[in-house]
């Protein structure tokens, strides 16, 4: 069997891919880096876009109809989203972790929370 990282022949179970625990490593922390390398600006622009509806909507409110000149002009950025989906009368819902956002027509857009904000035990009291 040859190390999927180092090529070397080594000796082992049938399913062993790595030669030593140092090339195991190697492989997994490349892995690592270069996950990180290319989701960490995407996830920058979605906490970016999070908090500018968080922004607008406030800590309470659960529904709230904006122009899409504000949320432009707070540098919010359209085609990054975690997931969408369509409701009921064919309108899609384009989510951004816990906020939702609907757009019906070139200057409004609905945002929706769309599940409760978590409060630790100790406030809820």
């Amino acid at each position: 069997m040859k190390c999927k990282v180092c090529n070397s022949e080594f000796v082992g179970r049938k399913d062993k891919i790595f030669c030593s625990v140092q090339c195991k490593n190697e492989y997994h922390l490349t892995l690592s880096e270069v996950t990180k390398d290319m989701a960490y600006p995407l996830d920058r622009i979605l906490h970016r876009n999070r908090s500018i509806l968080l922004e607008i909507m406030g800590p309470k409110a659960r529904k709230k109809h904006v122009r899409r000149s504000l949320l432009v002009k707070k540098k919010f950025q359209f085609k990054y989203l975690t997931h969408f989906n369509v409701n009921s009368k064919g309108k899609m819902y384009h989510h951004i972790y816990d906020f939702a956002w609907m757009e019906f027509s070139d200057d409004e857009v609905l945002i929706v929370k769309t599940n409760k904000q978590w409060i630790p035990e100790t406030e809820k009291a």
